[in-house]
């Protein structure tokens, strides 16, 4: 059966949320459609010409691959420039019904969002599965967020990738905004808060609006501002706008992948600060947890999966709820195009090709490279003759993971940091294995690095 061109690029998407990040798909897949397919080459429709030049140096290779999953026929893409204000007027009934039927199937949740606070109002409390593993997060969450500004200020929670954090932060806003609709919330990364500043010191604009812009609201949340550490005059001017609101009662909300005081080159005036309120963590999700989610998003779904399919596909995604969610969007895809739910073999067939992926063989580069990032040093610095603490600790902990992850014998890893004797990466290896069994610092840093080798 041969799907419309609709329903090809919604399949697509489906497998592309799973195949990028959330952030780039959410930037570089909004407002994009399919034209047709002509003589094998599918007209991908962008929104402007800086998503274009994306599209085809970054994910084309992704996109035909999805494509093609889904429509073997399709050889190539190419992509046009369409703005949305001109694309022709549709009646207001039919996009509506075709915007339910894309989130019905897909839930592109990244896709809605409110303008004024920058939340989406889909992430809610009662659309959050509690467990275990964030229970205490959660209930910190909902306290806060009838105690605005009083309760828990600031509020900091911590966690993997794809555990839930951002979720919970707009649902924080959400809540507040809700039981106070004159309240100013809002939401950005820490990253968006970096480049607003950067362009308007390269533009050589007055700060004013800036500070305005960031001190005159009554709740502040901020995700994953583990990446404003190390820019001088971001942490000054994000200093100076934390205490503001601090002194004026107003509510600051943080997310992080580590814990304050595992955030490398953070300003300790700044990490003081982060540790002052409640910090709550979110670990991985158990497998109630898991199984609760997908049928949480399948309820009332047409096609939706048989329970032996959701339980199968909770057991082998393991570790992460968006890898769960985009696994489970291909099921609804696939379910979609065939017009009736996938058997079992079929679900599958589709989930082991998923986790194969998820489990490709770790190398050496990024082992080196994760660790290298994680503590901000040029990769060439764990190669350095230093003995300075600031080099030897990393280098150290790559010995670790080169040895427990990569298999590595002990002269094959002395020689790929540094030409260093087997001794030396003996030493490294139990030195640490000795460490993670006492220092909880040093367990939840390696964990956030293999995190990180693992997501790349």
């Amino acid at each position: 059966m041969y799907m419309n061109h609709e329903e090809l690029w919604r399949s697509a998407l489906g497998e592309l949320e799973f195949e990028v990040s959330r952030a780039n798909f959410a930037t570089w897949f909004k407002d994009t459609t399919i034209r047709g397919v002509e003589d094998g080459v599918a007209v991908v429709v962008v929104p402007n010409a800086f998503a274009k030049e994306w599209l085809e140096k970054k994910f084309h290779k992704q996109i035909i691959k999805s494509l093609r999953s889904n429509a073997p026929d399709v050889r190539n893409a190419t992509y046009i420039v369409q703005p949305p204000s001109d694309t022709a007027p549709q009646n207001p009934k039919k996009k509506s019904q075709q915007s339910e039927t894309i989130e019905e199937q897909l839930e592109f949740k990244e896709f809605s969002v409110d303008r004024e606070t920058n939340l989406n109002p889909k992430y809610t409390f009662e659309s959050f599965i509690i467990g275990s593993f964030n229970e205490f997060a959660h209930a910190a969450a909902v306290s806060l967020s009838k105690n605005a500004g009083s309760l828990y200020n600031p509020f900091f929670v911590y966690g993997g990738v794809g555990l839930g954090k951002t979720h919970l932060l707009h649902a924080i806003g959400n809540q507040i905004k809700f039981d106070h609709p004159n309240y100013k919330v809002l939401y950005l990364t820490s990253e968006r808060f970096v480049n607003e500043l950067i362009s308007v010191l390269q533009n050589r604009e007055p700060l004013n609006a800036f500070k305005d812009k960031y001190r005159n609201v009554d709740v502040l949340i901020i995700d994953d501002i583990q990446f404003i550490a190390g820019k001088v005059k971001s942490e000054e001017e994000f200093f100076h706008t934390f205490n503001s609101l601090y002194e004026r009662g107003k509510q600051i909300v943080f997310s992080s992948d580590k814990p304050p005081a595992a955030i490398q080159n953070l300003e300790e005036r700044l990490r003081s600060r982060f540790e002052a309120g409640l910090t709550a963590d979110i670990s991985e999700p158990e497998y109630e947890a898991r199984l609760a989610i997908l049928k949480s998003k399948v309820n009332g779904r047409e096609f939706a999966p048989l329970s032996d399919v959701l339980e199968y596909t909770a057991s082998r995604i393991q570790k992460n709820i968006r890898e769960l969610e985009g696994a489970l969007n291909i099921i609804l895809a696939k379910s979609k195009l065939k017009g009736r739910p996938l058997t079992f073999d079929e679900a599958k067939q589709s989930l082991d090709q998923i986790t194969m992926r998820l489990k490709r063989v770790v190398t050496t580069s990024q082992i080196i490279k994760a660790v290298s990032e994680f503590y901000d040093l040029g990769e060439s610095g764990l190669f350095e003759r230093s003995r300075r603490r600031e080099i030897v600790r990393p280098r150290q902990i790559a010995m670790y993971l080169l040895r427990e992850d990569f298999h590595g014998s002990y002269p094959f890893i002395g020689q790929k940091l540094g030409g260093r004797d087997h001794t030396t990466a003996l030493h490294a290896y139990g030195k640490i294995s000795r460490e993670l069994k006492q220092n909880l610092k040093l367990v939840e840093e390696v964990k956030l690095i293999r995190g990180k080798i693992y997501e790349n």
